[in-house]
């Protein structure tokens, strides 16, 4: 991991086309602004994880070789 320090208006570059600029230090809050194509997903931690979570869940009936099967209506 690579740990840098930054001041209030400065800024990182991640690649060609990311750049994490510090908004604001409030405390112990830092608020960031982030610039990226919108090709890129940005998401906090907590919503990345939840959507992995989805997709895993998501994922497993579609991979499975069993599928489920519809019960037949009453006659």
């Amino acid at each position: 991991m690579l740990v840098l320090s930054r001041q209030k208006d400065e800024s990182i570059v991640i690649g060609d086309d990311v750049e994490i600029t510090i908004v604001d230090v409030r405390g112990d809050k830092v608020r960031l602004g982030i610039t990226a194509p919108k090709s890129i997903s940005v998401h906090r931690r907590e919503v990345y994880d939840a959507i992995q979570r989805e997709k895993a869940a998501n994922n497993n009936g579609e991979n499975s070789d069993t599928k489920p099967v519809k019960a037949k209506p009453p006659q």
